[in-house]
């Protein structure tokens, strides 16, 4: 089932409302507090999980939702759900570095089909739906966006988490053989970056949930990109399917997902 330009837009429009409650705690403050698996949560994450359950409640009424913070009630065995995570880099939020997004994602047989990614502090909007096209919302417009060819001359563009990966990361960019860049950020903005053209390739060696991944990965891919897990798999959703992704590489060309198995 494809989605249209009303239903993207209004899935923006969410997102948006999301970013206003979670840039008036940014600005005052608010509290925060820790979960059973150690990770924050904030004010912010419960005004924008409420602000976007009560949206697409509204505007789609019959479609299950699996937020980071809440589920629908009912049986979860829908093949057409959304994805939320109602403020992603909740660390980032903490450490006020600006790094943080509204992430919503429309599911369908196991991939994301329509993807929102808002970056509130900076201003940004990604979104994207198969067979409509990706773009970018800034205080300078809107601009359609593809991931950029490979200069084979110049160094290779990496993204990598500011608080995720470690050694694994760090033994896989030792042993690249190209030159390089890399390029710390955080949230699901790694993926936009590449969907823009504005950076490579993002391995991927810590832990993430499906609803950390789900949008930005429809975003990337309707610009051109691929997300896969290291056995060149693309990444599924599902809600019988465990929460947490295996390790992956999101590219903006696929031919670099040769890098990942580079021989010794």
């Amino acid at each position: 089932m494809s989605v249209s330009e009303t239903e993207l837009e209004s899935l923006c429009q969410i997102a948006e409302a999301a970013g206003r409650e979670i840039m008036a705690v940014y600005r005052d403050g608010g509290d925060a507090w820790l979960k059973d698996d150690q990770s924050p949560l904030t004010q912010a994450d419960l005004r924008a999980d409420k602000v976007i359950r009560e949206g697409l409640e509204q505007r789609f009424p019959e479609i299950f939702i699996l937020s980071e913070e809440s589920v629908s009630a009912g049986p979860q065995t829908a093949r057409r759900f959304f994805l939320v995570d109602p403020l992603d880099g909740t660390k980032e939020f903490l450490k006020r570095n600006d790094e943080f997004t509204v992430n919503i994602a429309l599911v369908e047989d196991g991939q994301p089909v329509a993807g929102v990614v808002l970056a509130p502090a900076l201003g940004e909007l990604f979104y994207a739906a198969r067979c409509l096209g990706a773009w970018k919302r800034d205080a300078s417009g809107v601009l359609e966006i593809a991931t950029g060819k490979i200069d084979p001359t110049a160094p290779l563009r990496v993204m990598g988490s500011r608080s995720h990966g470690g050694d694994k990361l760090n033994a896989w960019l030792t042993s690249l053989r190209n030159e390089h860049t890399f390029v710390a950020a955080g949230s699901s903005l790694k993926f936009c970056r590449i969907a823009e053209g504005a950076a490579d390739i993002y391995p991927r060696f810590g832990p993430t949930s499906q609803w950390d991944t789900a949008a930005a990965q429809c975003v990337l891919e309707v610009a051109g990109g691929a997300v896969t897990d290291l056995e060149c798999q693309p990444l599924q959703y599902g809600l019988q399917r465990p929460l947490l992704n295996p390790e992956f590489v999101a590219v903006g060309c696929v031919g670099l997902l040769a890098l990942m198995h580079q021989p010794e």
